[in-house]
């Protein structure tokens, strides 16, 4: 890491590991979704205010917005930096951002946005960010830095759009906060859209809105609407048992360019 405790922005290095990559050689979004999540991760951490300290405060971090727009994918073996620095920081919720950049050439590959929520991790209710070292994270704010995408839209979708899929929710989807990782969202809407339409689209812009914690068993039903040449809204309920009620759990757009 380059950064010392007193720059308010982090700068972490990373690589497109082929394994991670598609059948085109390029890095998956979801495996991008996690270096920009380890990111935050090491940024917090190193400034106090991340999950080493708050878990043994029974706090957490919760993503509550993504959105990713994308010049073009890292491609397999190319390394790159993340940039990531908070944008704002209100009361229950901050926004942090992020860039990716090539380590050789400099070339900007894409943009990040992102607002998260902190949580008890035993009443799963939230709490005052600034109650933490006397709202230490005042001090990391910055706005000098350029995020140049749109922030995240309000997914909107028509009534009885049809459902395109369904999967049960288990080991591999849960996360160390006990619910359906924010990641595996992700890889679960992509895999709406089959391997020949990659062959013809690239995936622009991901937006993912977490409304509710899904968890180990619950069915996951995906709904899918188009709302124009390349451009998808999604919605994904889950139902913990047949005689339980379906609750909306995320809402996601992706758009596609040719």
């Amino acid at each position: 890491m380059e950064n010392n405790r007193l720059d308010v922005v982090g700068k972490y290095p990373f690589m497109a590991e082929p394994f991670h990559c598609d059948f085109q050689k390029r890095l998956f979004m979801g495996h991008l979704g996690n270096h920009l999540l380890n990111a935050a991760d090491f940024h917090s951490n190193d400034r106090g205010f991340g999950m080493n300290y708050l878990n043994s405060v029974n706090k957490t971090w919760v993503l509550s917005r993504l959105a990713v727009e994308m010049e073009r994918m890292p491609e397999a073996y190319d390394r790159f930096f993340v940039y990531t620095w908070v944008e704002n920081a209100m009361r229950f919720f901050t926004n942090r951002n992020f860039k990716v950049e090539n380590t050789e050439t400099g070339e900007v590959y894409g943009y990040g946005r992102s607002v998260w929520a902190m949580i008890d991790t035993e009443t799963r209710q939230p709490v005052n960010l600034f109650d933490i070292h006397d709202g230490d994270i005042k001090n990391y704010v910055t706005q000098e830095l350029d995020c140049p995408i749109a922030k995240s839209s309000r997914v909107r979708m028509d009534e009885n759009v049809p459902m395109v899929a369904q999967v049960k929710a288990s080991y591999d989807d849960i996360d160390v906060n006990g619910h359906v990782n924010s990641i595996k969202y992700i890889e679960h809407v992509l895999d709406l859209f089959p391997l020949a339409w990659y062959r013809q689209h690239s995936l622009k812009r991901f937006e993912i809105a977490y409304v509710a914690e899904a968890h180990d068993g619950d069915l996951l039903r995906f709904f899918r609407q188009e709302n124009g040449p390349g451009d998808f809204s999604i919605r994904i309920t889950a139902q913990p048992r047949p005689d339980a009620d379906e609750v909306e759990v995320v809402r996601s757009r992706v758009v596609f360019t040719v």
